[in-house]
């Protein structure tokens, strides 16, 4: 039943006409769709309203439906259906899951601008890109292009630099919690809030956020199946690695940073674009309740942070003109880390040497 509740809100909230922003304008107003018809006239390198991003996610999964699939992952706050997009190949060996997530702060549009850009990025090229194929044979793609969906909208019609979700407190004279200080480790001990007025308010407790347990409860039913947690974010140019409730390093954390910085490297090849690489603790700030905190914790082995461009100059109000090298250097990126993940789980010489073995068995025959 859920999936056609969600399908059913969503039929709803489109036809009342959503909320969203005149993109040709600078101030807030009703959403204008866009004159696009189908995805091959979708720009990628432009921001989208959030009913476009709806739009496009159902036009997604019904174009690639060999590949895309749409899932209701729950409700958010203002009762709006939040969906992801799981891409996978049929197969008949078991299937492990990279999760990615964007969106998560309102304001960083580059983040969901770079979701639907690894989502194109794949089921353009998956046929005749062999390293896409090859992850595609062992792994499936959990994406989730905006988390935050009632504070991205909000960002539209209303206060662009908003950064949390749109939950209302203290008999409505505050609204959002920072739905990154909501997840469950070690939830509002440092670089959080209990003020609901404050940017990193955390919540009334862990997971109290309808986003946030969306989310929680999907990851926890799939944890021992999910290799790797990446929450896409800007601004800073970095990688995150866990933790930032604590100076104290995950078990794999030298794994992790190597990871990282192959990743970092493989970014910078591309339009030379430098990110750092560290534990959040260690090279920006202490913080609790994060999701990259919380999926390690809870055993996913490879959990990072992404922090897109830029490092200041325009922050969270990226120009469009930056989305397309932004999204081709952090695709490298995450390719980099993706091959690390898939090499470590099905080794490129163990797979050679069974076929060499198996070879000379039949030689032998």
């Amino acid at each position: 039943m859920e999936p056609l509740l969600g399908t059913l809100y969503l039929l709803g909230w489109l036809v009342l006409g959503g909320l969203g922003y005149d993109s040709s304008s600078d101030q807030p107003g009703q959403e204008v769709v866009s004159p696009w018809r189908s995805l091959n006239t979708y720009s990628y390198d432009k921001y989208h309203p959030m009913g476009e991003i709806y739009e496009w996610m159902s036009q997604v999964s019904e174009k690639h439906a060999d590949l895309v699939t749409q899932h209701f992952l729950g409700m958010t706050y203002e009762t709006r259906p939040m969906y992801y997009l799981k891409i996978s190949q049929p197969s008949n060996n078991p299937k492990k899951i990279i999760w990615i997530d964007c969106g998560i702060h309102a304001r960083e549009w580059i983040a969901p601008a770079f979701c639907q850009w690894f989502v194109k990025e794949i089921v353009q090229n998956y046929k005749d890109n062999s390293r896409i194929s090859r992850f595609l044979r062992n792994l499936d793609f959990y994406v989730l292009p905006v988390l935050n969906i009632d504070g991205y909208i909000y960002t539209w019609t209303t206060d662009r630099l908003w950064r949390k979700s749109r939950s209302s407190h203290s008999n409505g004279t505050c609204f959002g919690v920072d739905l990154n200080r909501n997840f469950n480790a070690s939830w509002c001990s440092i670089g959080a809030s209990t003020n609901c007025q404050d940017l990193t308010f955390c919540g009334t407790e862990p997971v109290s956020e309808p986003e946030a347990k969306a989310v929680s409860s999907l990851i926890e039913s799939k944890k021992k199946d999910i290799l790797c947690f990446l929450t896409i974010h800007s601004y800073g140019q970095l990688i995150l690695t866990p933790y930032g409730y604590t100076k104290n390093k995950s078990s794999n954390h030298e794994e992790l940073i190597q990871v990282g910085q192959k990743a970092a490297n493989a970014l910078k090849a591309k339009h030379g674009t430098n990110y750092r690489v560290g534990s959040s603790a260690d090279i920006l700030y202490a913080v609790s309740g994060s999701s990259r905190d919380w999926a390690r914790d809870i055993g996913i082995p490879f959990s990072y942070t992404f922090e897109l461009r830029d490092n200041g100059t325009y922050g969270f109000i990226l120009p469009e003109s930056q989305i397309q090298p932004t999204c081709e250097e952090t695709m490298e990126g995450v390719l980099s880390l993706l091959d690390e993940v898939h090499t470590k789980n099905w080794p490129v010489n163990s797979a050679r040497r069974v076929s060499a073995t198996t070879a000379v068995w039949c030689m032998n025959l």
